[in-house]
């Protein structure tokens, strides 16, 4: 019984990583003819192609702007509002918290044509900071949503000793507040990291001349002759900024769901 355990495992665990690794191989294999590298050959031709085209590397620097920047302001302004919805009562309040996930799961399409004709007059199109303020808009609601659970599960008495001490409401969130939440607040960063790195939606109607993201340098690349080689490099080095998000707040996620579980 324990072997068929382990070889079902095995077998999942073969199917699930058997793509990655394929393209992993695919992306140090030259697929199409380089100077003093033949098809089939093994090299860095792809990676060092990727650096020398400058369209890559552009779409990777905008790519981490606007993803950066929407983590930024989902924190920023998430943080007060869960705080209010936390520890204060106002007619409504809970409607509105589930108005606002409501929005977040309204299709980004529907909302695509006047988000477009809006940040067009605003001179926001093929910018990178338009496209972190409309992930900002959608990734708030569930920003304000995880930050309110935790913020809930800290003691009111914690607020009232920390005002007692003469701590104004900025000084208790930075010194206090913030600290205590640190897993929330990697859970967040998370979510909101990885929402906005694979959404493609936005990213493809605000982006029509310039300020390409990673995403639409990828899907550029597939023309009459592609080179898949090339392809596969770019996936594998957009999967870098993801695992680094992991890496970096993987203590916090692992406290986040162990204490909200």
């Amino acid at each position: 019984m324990i072997l068929v355990r382990i070889l079902a495992i095995a077998a999942l665990a073969g199917f699930i990583l058997l793509p990655f690794a394929q393209t992993v191989i695919l992306s140090f294999t030259a697929t199409l003819d380089h100077p003093g590298v033949t098809v089939g050959d093994w090299s860095l031709v792809n990676y060092r192609n990727i650096f020398a085209t400058p369209a890559l590397t552009a779409s990777i620097t905008n790519s981490l702007v606007y993803v950066l920047l929407n983590v930024a302001l989902c924190l920023a302004a998430g943080l007060p509002a869960a705080y209010a919805f936390s520890r204060f009562r106002f007619t409504g309040d809970r409607h509105v918290l589930f108005l606002l996930l409501a929005f977040r799961v309204t299709p980004p399409v529907v909302l695509s044509l006047p988000i477009f004709i809006l940040f067009a007059q605003a001179g926001l199109v093929n910018s990178p900071v338009g496209i972190a303020l409309v992930h900002c808009l959608f990734n708030l609601p569930i920003a304000i949503w995880i930050l309110e659970s935790f913020i809930s599960a800290v003691p009111r008495e914690y607020d009232e000793t920390a005002f007692l001490d003469g701590h104004s409401l900025p000084s208790y969130f930075v010194r206090h507040l913030i600290p205590a939440i640190a897993p929330g607040i990697g859970v967040t960063a998370f979510f909101c990291f990885i929402f906005s790195w694979v959404e493609v939606v936005f990213a493809r109607i605000l982006t029509v001349t310039g300020g390409k993201p990673i995403t639409m340098a990828i899907n550029a690349l597939f023309t009459f002759r592609t080179d898949i080689g090339l392809v596969m490099a770019m996936t594998v080095f957009s999967l870098i900024p993801g695992l680094a998000m992991i890496w970096f707040v993987r203590n916090h996620i692992a406290r986040g769901f162990v204490i909200r579980t």
